[in-house]
């Protein structure tokens, strides 16, 4: 298979002798930093490239060091754009796996394409480039002359205050050294679209899809309803997983429940706050090694702690569902075309971030809760499904938000201290400034996409204040 070297961004090495004071401990885990450093690029630039190819649209290399592989983790940020990288193409064009060296003796870092339902996915550390998980068959088809699906619903001229958010947004208004990359505005009435408008920063489009980040949490939530309401899950009913089983009835975790993992109140200890998962995300390393085994240590429901297992956890919960209905089937089935679940290397969902999508797919997302589940005459989530997500209930965390099941909200349960935002809004967040926000008594989705650096926060409270504003 022919390789097709798109930008030498800089000389592989292997790192420079450390310092004498330098522990052995501190020695291997800058080398363990360069190789999830690595697989960070190897999988940012398949996705970003594979992912957009399938809507038709193309992203090259250099756009997307200038947006997503810059304002990184600090540990990672000054290692990511120096590593030479290869983008492997079929011979039918479709990319078929990006490498990235980080070592002489080591294989590059290998980010697979599995297919234009499925995305792309990081093979473990140390896996070689013709390496694939043999249960787990490369599907994609050729596909080199799609034309760009645009978006179905119409844009409408914001008028001039919407403009001036717009622009605000777009040129660091909601906060300094933030990187807007999409705003748009969807407003219903009597269930159906009224208005929409959008704007969108130089290399995006309506067809370009981002990484939602932990806007995915959202997302899994959501098709935790779709499970629901097949009736055959009930999200306060023990979860059952066979590997908390094992133990017997004296083994604690069997009582958690799909509730408590996505109100982020499973009790489980998470090595870091945020609970960051790098050697899932991008060391190659799969959710079953490292999502299931952690310990209790709270009581179920009694201590509010945001990690990304615990939506992981929940997913496993519907596992059996999503095996006969996967989330390509939702996708579909509320117009979120161009939009991909993407998974570990065994196909294990990574809903707590790793989801790609469009600023319109998302808007259908929040349209989906405005109309209470509903979509296009059909029934998609259970009723009242939005009351169950949006409703802070369970312990909360330590700020101004409140948390509900999969969702942030503006309000907390001791009141509301967002200006301007009813105390009905409810927004999924992500990291980089991916926004959705859905507030069911004015009828209007907003959603906001980014390439934030790290310590860079963009304003939501105040930009979605704003927007209901100029909608008045």
């Amino acid at each position: 298979m022919k390789k097709i070297l798109l930008v030498a961004a800089g000389a592989a090495s292997v790192l420079s002798s450390p310092a004498q004071a330098q522990s052995a401990q501190e020695r291997l885990d800058e080398r363990y930093d360069r190789a999830l450093a690595a697989g960070y690029k190897a999988l940012f630039l398949c996705s970003a490239i594979a992912n957009a190819e399938t809507n038709g649209t193309t992203r090259s290399p250099e756009h997307i060091h200038q947006w997503e592989l810059t304002g990184i983790y600090p540990k990672l940020d000054p290692i990511i754009r120096d590593l030479e990288y290869d983008v492997v193409r079929r011979p039918t064009g479709q990319v078929a796996h990006v490498a990235v060296q980080w070592d002489e003796q080591m294989p590059g870092r290998v980010a697979a394409f599995y297919g234009p339902e499925e995305g792309c996915a990081a093979l473990p550390i140390g896996a070689p480039e013709n390496w694939a998980n043999p249960d787990r068959p490369i599907t994609a088809e050729p596909q080199t002359e799609t034309p760009a699906e645009t978006d179905a619903v119409p844009y409408s001229d914001p008028g001039d205050a919407l403009r001036a958010v717009f622009d605000n947004a777009l040129n660091e208004g909601y906060g300094e050294g933030t990187r807007t990359t999409a705003v748009l505005v969807r407003t219903l009435r009597d269930g159906q679209i009224q208005s929409q408008s959008a704007a969108y920063a130089d290399g995006f489009s309506a067809t370009t899809p981002q990484r939602t980040w932990s806007v995915a949490k959202s997302i899994a939530a959501t098709l935790v309803g779709a499970a629901v309401l097949s009736g055959e899950y009930d999200v306060n009913e023990p979860m059952g997983l066979n590997y908390w089983d094992i133990g017997g009835e004296g083994e604690p975790r069997r009582l958690l429940t799909i509730d408590h993992m996505l109100r982020m109140a499973s009790g489980r200890y998470s090595d870091t706050a945020g609970n960051r998962t790098d050697p899932l995300y991008w060391g190659g390393s799969t959710i079953q090694e490292r999502a299931t085994a952690w310990p209790l240590v709270h009581a179920p429901g009694t201590v509010y702690r945001y990690a990304n297992n615990d939506t992981l956890m929940a997913i496993k919960g519907i596992e059996r569902y999503l095996s006969y209905y996967p989330p390509s089937e939702f996708f579909e089935a509320v117009g979120m075309k161009h939009t991909v679940a993407e998974s570990d290397w065994r196909g294990g969902y990574m809903l707590s971030s790793q989801v790609w999508s469009t600023a319109p797919d998302l808007a259908n997302l929040g349209q989906l809760y405005l109309n209470d589940g509903m979509w296009e005459g059909e029934r998609i989530l259970p009723e009242g499904w939005r009351n169950y997500v949006s409703d802070p209930s369970g312990p909360q965390p330590d700020s101004a938000w409140g948390y509900g099941a999969g969702w942030w909200t503006f309000k907390r349960p001791e009141g509301n201290a967002f200006d301007g935002v009813p105390d009905d809004a409810f927004a999924a967040r992500g990291n980089r400034g991916q926004f959705v926000v859905v507030v069911p008594s004015r009828n209007a989705v907003i959603v906001r996409r980014g390439e934030d650096p790290a310590g860079n926060r963009f304003d939501l409270a105040a930009f979605t204040s704003d927007v209901l504003s100029a909608l008045e």
